[in-house]
């Protein structure tokens, strides 16, 4: 298999930390996420993985190199914004690839969902978990002027995107050149010409860290579940 890691954003909402590391690099414990993400890959049977870079992507070259010491093949494409450079890549991406956010950390088997993508044919399966929101307020339910019911501090579940997609090369006709184009944009063009769009569904270990609060969740995540994350 091969993969694309969208490593390219500015990690705004993680600064100031991202003032000196591109969000990829923050550490889970001891580990970079880029690390954990490449091992990961490596022991799903990803071989060639080519990482879109853009704010302080030199040090992510620096760090990940050619991708020999995780028996890896590393290339890299300098992206202004996300999903702009999948074109860029097309000629190398000529069959079933994945495409994955740079700041998560999962134990999804990528072998099971490459595996379910095939079964349906289709050019995009987003891998998707289950996430609940609490909401801290009370929340009213109201007709007009009358309060019909209420709900103090409510937990809300969602189904989610996990930044993790499978694709087949005919969905790069559906991204234009030069012009940037986010998965939701991708989402909305699959939508609107009735393309179907399947999911798989994860329960397993799923977390991103881009937000301040998940990074320091994940710091306790990965101190109770080291084996699972790191693959020993």
């Amino acid at each position: 298999m091969k993969a694309v890691i969208q490593a390219g954003g500015d990690g705004t909402r993680l600064r100031p930390y991202t003032l000196v590391l591109p969000k990829p690099m923050m550490p889970i414990g001891e580990t970079p996420v880029i690390e954990l993400t490449l091992k990961w890959l490596r022991r799903n049977g990803v071989v060639d993985a080519y990482i879109t870079t853009g704010y302080l992507g030199h040090l992510l070259k620096i760090f990940c190199g050619d991708g020999s010491q995780w028996s890896l093949n590393i290339e890299y494409s300098d992206e202004d914004q996300p999903m702009g450079t999948l074109n860029l890549l097309k000629d190398k991406l000529d069959s079933t690839f994945l495409v994955l956010n740079g700041d998560l950390v999962t134990d999804l088997d990528l072998f099971e969902f490459q595996a379910f993508h095939k079964s349906h044919g289709g050019m995009l399966t987003v891998g998707v978990t289950t996430k609940t929101i609490r909401v801290d307020l009370g929340v009213l339910e109201a007709a007009d002027t009358l309060v019909t019911g209420f709900h103090e501090k409510p937990s809300m579940s969602y189904t989610v995107s996990m930044g993790v997609y499978c694709m087949e090369p005919e969905i790069l006709s559906l991204i234009p050149e030069g012009v940037p184009l986010g998965f939701d944009d991708l989402m909305h063009v699959m939508l609107r010409n009735k393309l179907p769009v399947h999911v798989f569904r994860h329960e397993g270990l799923w977390m991103d860290i881009g937000r301040p609060e998940d990074f320091k969740n994940a710091q306790q995540v990965v101190e109770e579940n080291e084996a699972q994350i790191l693959g020993v």
